[in-house]
């Protein structure tokens, strides 16, 4: 198959009701006029050397948390942005929302729920136009599913 483009990964976001363990059937594609997301993960570790070996500090990933950050142009009328701009002025439970994502080559997902932080919904240069942006970081490491294989043709 060899290389595949970033646009091919999808991001699906849905709000999140505090006390819920699963996402439900609606999803919002959080796309439109998105021109790229980074990838922002954090990792936690810690260096250990150990007398049975040569004392070469050996390091152990003790923590990861994946985030995104999507960034381009605001469309109020994007249901998506929408929902991540409405966060803006929430605290706590309020900043939280469901986050999937879509392999490139749509072979795996992950679904988790996370936090949304740094969200910018208009702002820029007066002739330019307004810029969305966010930081989208699971809260713990999503469940990774394997996506059943559509035969082409």
């Amino acid at each position: 198959m060899g290389r595949l483009k970033n646009a091919e990964r999808q991001h699906y976001v849905q709000a999140y009701v505090p006390g819920t363990e699963e996402p439900g059937e609606e999803w919002l594609e959080l796309a439109k006029y998105i021109s790229t997301i980074g990838d922002d993960t954090q990792e936690g570790t810690e260096e250990e050397g150990f007398y049975d070996g040569d004392g070469t500090a050996e390091v152990t990933v003790t923590s990861v948390a994946q985030a995104y950050t999507p960034e381009g142009y605001y469309d109020p009328t994007d249901e998506a942005q929408e929902l991540i701009a409405g966060l803006k002025y929430k605290v706590g439970d309020g900043r939280k929302i469901w986050h999937r994502v879509v392999r490139s080559d749509g072979k795996k997902e992950w679904v988790g729920r996370a936090t949304v932080t740094a969200i910018v919904a208009g702002g820029g240069d007066a002739i330019a136009y307004e810029t969305f942006s966010c930081n989208i970081r699971f809260d713990q490491i999503p469940e990774e599913t394997d996506l059943p294989v559509v035969p082409e043709g």
